[in-house]
């Protein structure tokens, strides 16, 4: 899985600490989310898709095969 969750909190002029903290997460997590090292529950992707004012698929690209890529 790849996102844009970078792209967007640059657009929203937001560090990785200010987007945890808005969700409720650790900046870790933001971390490898960015990375694509960890599949959000659709809670945490959507909390995240709210705050940087984007939807979920916007944010989270899936292969059209709809497996993830790395």
């Amino acid at each position: 899985m790849r996102t844009r969750i970078k792209e967007y909190r640059a657009r929203h002029d937001m560090t990785q600490a200010d987007l945890a903290l808005k969700v409720g997460v650790r900046r870790e997590t933001i971390v490898f989310l960015e990375g694509g090292k960890y599949n959000p529950s659709l809670k945490l992707a959507h909390d995240v898709a709210v705050a940087l004012g984007a939807t979920i698929d916007e944010l989270f690209l899936w292969d059209e095969d709809g497996s993830t890529s790395d």
